[in-house]
């Protein structure tokens, strides 16, 4: 699974409102000047084998606790929505704890089914229309600067390795799979260079779509999992074509819906990730560090939890064994 990088966005976000209270904001064309340039510091990465080296010096435990650290994370804020919406929240996850013990596939699209009805019903549902047209991709030429490059582009390409192709190496490896790291870090890197001028910045390994996509509740078998990744892929080609539609369509959900819903389909794969990052006694305490730290969502020197939650559970390891 392929997406663009939540955590660069709120950067660039940061970041452009930095240079302006500084006086020196960046347009769209600097700003793809600096996208271009995070996408070869990504293939640079990928080409050398630097980041599947660092992936490989990484135990299983710390990165199943890593992965169920960051799942965790957009779990719990599902949850929180009940402080609100306590009655449409408790039915979606007794609907979902029903509808698994027979049909697990399904569980989770039942369960918004059921929350459907329950907002059509409250009047809760708010659709306002209005006819948008069909989105077409702007060419902007590039202008490189040194300001946009240090400002954006090196903050954009830290924060997208370690805050998303890192969980994201490690949603692949905890579901078993053994790909070829390396040459899909330099795959989104090349893709990220020939999009940039439309607009894209930072497409990274996806972490939480992954896991979804890549767990039992997708496919039996794992040689089969691929489907559900491919119309994941289709899904989002449609609602980037439609994203006026959809953006109305989200809209008119309450989000307490759209939260529980993705904290719903996360369960099971966060119970996988911790039993198998606490199975280890000589991980355990690392693990559960590393799961702690990223679950908390800290931040320093910008960069997300994540990457200080591998190096917390490092270090803990480390000392355990000296």
């Amino acid at each position: 699974m392929i997406a663009w990088s939540t955590p660069g966005a709120a950067v660039l976000a940061v970041a452009g409102n930095a240079a302006m209270a500084a006086g020196a904001g960046f347009g769209m064309a600097e700003a793809v000047g600096a996208f271009m340039l995070c996408a070869v510091l990504i293939c640079v990465c990928g080409v050398s084998g630097w980041f599947e080296q660092l992936m490989d010096r990484i135990p299983m435990a710390l990165a199943n606790a890593l992965l169920a650290g960051v799942l965790a994370h957009f779990s719990l804020q599902g949850f929180l929505g009940a402080q609100t919406q306590a009655v449409l929240v408790v039915s979606m996850l007794l609907t979902y704890l029903l509808v698994k013990r027979d049909s697990p596939r399904y569980a989770t699209p039942i369960a918004l089914l059921v929350a459907m009805v329950y907002i059509a019903a409250k009047g809760q549902f708010h659709w306002q229309f209005d006819r948008p047209a069909l989105t077409t991709p702007v060419w902007v030429s590039p202008v490189f600067t040194w300001q946009a490059a240090v400002s954006l582009a090196l903050p954009l390409f830290i924060v997208t390795m370690a805050s998303q192709n890192l969980p994201g190496s490690a949603a692949i490896r905890t579901a078993g799979y053994a790909m070829p790291v390396s040459k899909l870090i330099t795959l989104t890197g090349v893709a990220t260079l020939v999009l940039a001028p439309f607009g894209a910045f930072a497409l990274n390994l996806s972490a939480m779509t992954a896991a979804i996509c890549m767990g039992k509740e997708a496919h039996p078998e794992p040689a089969k999992r691929y489907i559900a990744s491919s119309v994941c892929g289709l899904a989002y080609i449609l609602m980037g074509l439609g994203a006026g539609l959809f953006t109305t369509l989200l809209a008119a959900f309450p989000k307490e819906l759209i939260a529980a819903i993705a904290g719903i389909a996360l369960l099971g794969i966060i119970a996988t990730s911790l039993q198998s990052a606490t199975q280890n006694p000589n991980h355990r305490d690392a693990a559960t560090l590393t799961f702690l730290v990223t679950l908390s969502g800290v931040s320093l020197a910008g960069i997300g939890s994540a990457f200080w939650g591998v190096v917390a559970g490092t270090v803990a390891l480390l000392l355990q064994r000296r």
